[in-house]
């Protein structure tokens, strides 16, 4: 919390007066100072945050931290890829080892932090899985594992060993040195250059590979609490937001329109 020294020392520079003075109205007025400043959403509900524990942890005036509110966060929709667009980067990918590195984040729907975490003993071809350990929240889950994939790293791995690039045990994907995992940084570097070089015109990341994931599951017909297990989301409401982006589903749809449209015709 050591927001909580810095945003109170703001808040009575604005105030102008001793902080154990102030009123629901003076907070209004700081907040939308900030806004008007252009602070950002996260940033004002920082701050919004430091100024509840200050208000009823350091003055002992609860009522007051009370009248605190956060600004609502508007939610975007996520950008999603066609098949053939995913399809497309991973064939742009500068060399095998991104390749099998961008077709996990896809083809398992991983974050780019846990597939820079993978070891080789995370491969699971027995049981056809892959685990994740230590996923956001720092919980473990096992996450699926495709022929298609499995084929793809283990043409890696075959690779990685005969260059003597990967340990025993070691990082799936390792970085230039063997001993240290692949960057988030270099990993995103080369999900960039592959969607430049397919001609994708989308802004595309590693998550938006973990997007289009989702979105294709959906649009299969896979149950969307199947797809949470997969994804790793503790709230299903974090997964139903695919259903808003899974244009295949609404595209089957059929509309109130065209039904009335299918009933007999005048003068038939």
């Amino acid at each position: 919390m050591c927001g909580c020294y810095i945003i109170p020392e703001k808040f009575t520079r604005f105030l102008g007066r001793s902080p154990d003075t102030a009123t629901p109205e003076d907070l209004r007025r700081y907040q939308l100072q900030l806004a008007e400043q252009g602070v950002s959403r996260i940033s004002i509900n920082a701050a919004v945050t430091a100024l509840r524990f200050f208000c009823e942890v350091t003055l002992g005036r609860p009522e007051l931290a009370a009248k605190t509110s956060h600004v609502h966060q508007p939610r975007k929709l996520p950008q999603v890829l066609s098949g053939e667009e995913v399809t497309r980067l991973l064939e742009a990918a500068p060399g095998l080892k991104y390749r099998a590195a961008l077709s996990v984040a896809y083809g398992a729907g991983l974050r780019a932090s846990e597939v820079v975490s993978l070891k080789v003993g995370d491969i699971d071809s027995a049981r056809m899985v892959i685990r994740v350990e230590q996923g956001k929240g720092r919980r473990d889950r096992y996450a699926m594992l495709s022929p298609s994939l499995l084929a793809l790293l283990r043409a890696w791995w075959r690779e990685a060993n005969t260059q003597s690039k990967m340990l025993p045990g070691g990082w799936l994907f390792p970085g230039q040195n063997p001993v240290d995992p692949l960057s988030m940084r270099q990993l995103n570097r080369a999900c960039h250059t592959a969607a430049d070089e397919a001609g994708i015109a989308k802004r595309v990341s590693l998550h938006t590979l973990r997007h289009s994931f989702a979105t294709h599951l959906l649009e299969q017909k896979v149950d969307i609490r199947v797809i949470q297990v997969l994804l790793g989301h503790q709230k299903l409401e974090n997964t139903a937001l695919y259903t808003q982006v899974a244009t295949r589903t609404l595209r089957e749809v059929t509309g109130p329109l065209e039904r009335l449209n299918a009933g007999p015709q005048p003068g038939a």
